[in-house]
């Protein structure tokens, strides 16, 4: 099976120019879900799936599938699905989904014109939604697919601006009434950029992904009082935000002794807002989001202890409220040792350097290894940017790994 590295190349440089936006360095976009840069993105992805004699559904939440049917297989057995997303980050990179989505399609039709044959039909899918950056609700699509989330609750999700999926789909004309079922499926794999550096220090032109880290998040809430910032001493103050800034460094400390344990631990406080957020006034009341991520359930739960014991001491020692509220628990997921096993081989069939490892970030796989067997290959991202202009995947590397992943699909299919 043959790469058409020329054809994947154009189909991601196309792809590039929805939603572009200036960059000084490197080649950005911005394609929110429901918006005129999303619309484009999709019909263009439609078009090519057509082009390449996939017949082409969308279902209720904008989820696109093209399905092959080979002529020999069995029509009606469980398809293999591959495939990622079209959506983006505000001035995100060019790579991070449509490289999946269309490294998908290539290794379709690198098997088309191959002599292989497959016992079960193809699907090539492109999720809605992923990154979360308009509906706050990452893996969206994928969820509804898998059947962790209803219907109607994903179509009912406001924007900023209290707009909702439903009326984002169908002013792009995306409001498909197919069903997509990922637990029809006999197994699914995803490529995507590895969005770190671990592969191009190992040299190696593909990573096969064992796990995918989980994700906590929890509100902390730290209350004091409100003065005057002129007229109230140092000595008589309860300073919500000084109580709050004692709690982040807390919280990474204890992120970094759980690492020298568990490798993929992380624990941010990467959102806040400070009440009454004047200067001259004390602040009285501080809220954090936190991140906590890794691939060991049990780590997670350690780490945030540590920080309920942390806002325990604050509030000892500094006369504050605390508080934690754990809204988020998603656990880590395991990839399929059959999908492992025959990415492995195809790595090892086409000459390309291999390494397992894990996922630190987010992906459609996560919602999808629930229900059905699946797999993600990692292709290598210069200096390990992703989410900015400057995310850039080799075009050589784009095609190798699209290779391994051509090679496994076909594998999977075969049996």
């Amino acid at each position: 099976m043959e790469i058409d590295a020329t054809r994947l190349r154009e189909d991601l440089e196309t792809n590039a120019t929805f939603g572009t936006v200036d960059a000084d360095v490197g080649r950005g976009r911005t394609v929110l879900t429901g918006s005129d840069a999303d619309r484009c993105a999709r019909e263009y992805l439609v078009g090519r799936l057509e082009d390449a004699g996939l017949d082409v559904r969308v279902d209720a939440v904008g989820n696109v599938v093209g399905r092959w049917t080979p002529p020999d297989c069995d029509p009606d057995a469980p398809p293999v699905a591959v495939g990622s997303h079209l959506d983006s980050v505000p001035r995100g990179g060019i790579f991070d989904g449509p490289l999946g989505t269309y490294g998908a399609l290539e290794a379709v039709r690198a098997i088309q014109a191959s002599d292989a044959s497959l016992a079960r039909p193809l699907d090539v899918v492109c999720f809605t939604e992923e990154e979360g950056a308009r509906f706050g609700v990452g893996t969206l699509g994928s969820s509804v697919a898998a059947g962790h989330r209803d219907t109607e609750e994903a179509l009912a999700l406001t924007d900023d601006d209290g707009v909702t999926l439903r009326e984002c789909l169908e002013r792009i004309g995306f409001d498909g009434d197919a069903e997509v079922d990922a637990r029809e499926w006999d197994a699914w794999m995803e490529l995507h950029i590895e969005q770190g550096m671990r592969l191009t220090a190992a040299e190696a032109g593909v990573g096969l992904v064992e796990s995918i880290t989980g994700i906590t998040n929890c509100e902390v809430t730290v209350t004091g009082e409100a003065d005057h910032a002129g007229s109230t001493p140092m000595f008589e103050r309860t300073d919500a935000l000084a109580a709050a800034s004692e709690f982040v460094l807390d919280l990474e400390r204890a992120a970094e002794e759980l690492a020298t344990r568990s490798e993929a631990v992380v624990g941010t406080a990467g959102e806040g807002r400070i009440e009454p957020n004047a200067r001259n006034i004390v602040p009285e009341r501080v809220r954090y989001h936190l991140d906590i991520r890794d691939v060991d359930h049990a780590a997670m739960d350690r780490l945030v202890e540590r920080c309920r014991t942390s806002l325990a001491r604050i509030e000892r020692t500094r006369g504050v409220e605390a508080s934690l509220t754990r809204y988020r628990d998603t656990p880590p997921n395991e990839m399929s040792e059959r999908c492992l096993t025959a990415a492995d081989a195809a790595a090892t069939a086409r000459g390309v350097e291999s390494v397992r490892l894990y996922s630190a970030a987010m992906h459609d796989t996560a919602n999808l290894a629930a229900v059905t067997d699946a797999g993600l290959l990692f292709a290598p991202s210069v200096d390990g940017v992703s989410h900015s202009p400057r995310e850039w995947t080799d075009w050589d590397d784009c095609a190798r790994a699209s290779g391994v992943l051509a090679e496994t699909v076909r594998s999977l299919a075969s049996a």
